[in-house]
């Protein structure tokens, strides 16, 4: 299967965020606390869990840290109550986006999401209004150059769903939540180390924007994960290379 990487819009909108180090280690800290207290403190047992160690990692999150946030989770510590919420809405031009949330006080929150959904051009939605154009997936992404075909072989026989060719020749193997942790494994131990691997929500259609579109709506995605309670934000927007070259 041949296409623009879907990792790309993910890799380009996060770019800036996750250079503000601070707040991006408090958002993971609270993920795994988070995925802990729901599934447990074993990443064996907690495919959630793996996959939010696994980006605390990516991100040079020291161990101790990340063993510390779980523990808390996990009830071997003392633990902030924080609770998951989800808001669905559109931003300008009725693009899909998802907002997660953490948090310990959800009429701030509400508050807070509405207002740069109202700010920015968009407007908060109902519980499915636009959930439904979303699902929970894993992305492990190789460079171009790799053994395509022993890539493909290692993942199916993994659990991936399917292995995505890039314009660029660049690869994605997609997965589920429950089946991440077990691909990357494989293809690591094989000797493939990827360059990106997350667990996203993923659209299933997107919708190309053009460099006012993009304007617009970078500036709504941007607010919203300035917020402390907002833990990532997803569209269903595709925004190309060269429209990103020029923001």
């Amino acid at each position: 299967m041949a296409g623009h990487s879907k990792w790309a819009n993910i890799k380009h909108r996060k770019a800036g965020q996750d250079a503000k180090r601070g707040k991006a280690f408090t958002k993971i800290i609270r993920e795994l606390t988070v995925a802990a207290k729901l599934g447990g403190g074993s990443v064996a047992d907690n495919p959630r869990l793996r996959a939010v160690v696994d980006k605390a990692l990516s991100a040079n999150m020291t161990r101790d840290t990340v063993d510390r946030a779980v523990a808390r989770g996990a009830g071997t510590a003392e633990s902030e109550n924080l609770e998951e919420l989800v808001y669905e809405g559109y931003g300008p031009g009725g693009i899909a986006v998802l907002v997660e949330t953490l948090t310990d006080n959800k009429n701030r929150t509400v508050a807070e999401v509405r207002h740069g959904f109202v700010k920015f051009g968009g407007s908060l939605g109902t519980n499915g209004s636009v959930s439904y154009m979303f699902e929970r997936t894993g992305i492990i992404s190789y460079a171009a150059g790799n053994d395509e075909e022993r890539i493909l072989e290692l993942a199916l026989d993994a659990g991936a769903h399917d292995v995505v060719t890039n314009d660029d020749e660049s690869l994605d193997v997609m997965t589920t939540l429950e089946t991440f942790g077990a691909v990357k494994d494989a293809l690591v131990e094989a000797g493939f180390e990827p360059v990106n691997a997350a667990v996203t929500m993923l659209a299933e259609n997107e919708i190309d924007q053009d460099l006012e579109a993009a304007e617009k709506l970078l500036k709504l995605v941007e607010h919203m994960e300035e917020l402390d309670d907002v833990q990532n934000v997803y569209t269903n927007a595709n925004i190309s290379d060269e429209i990103m070259t020029q923001l």
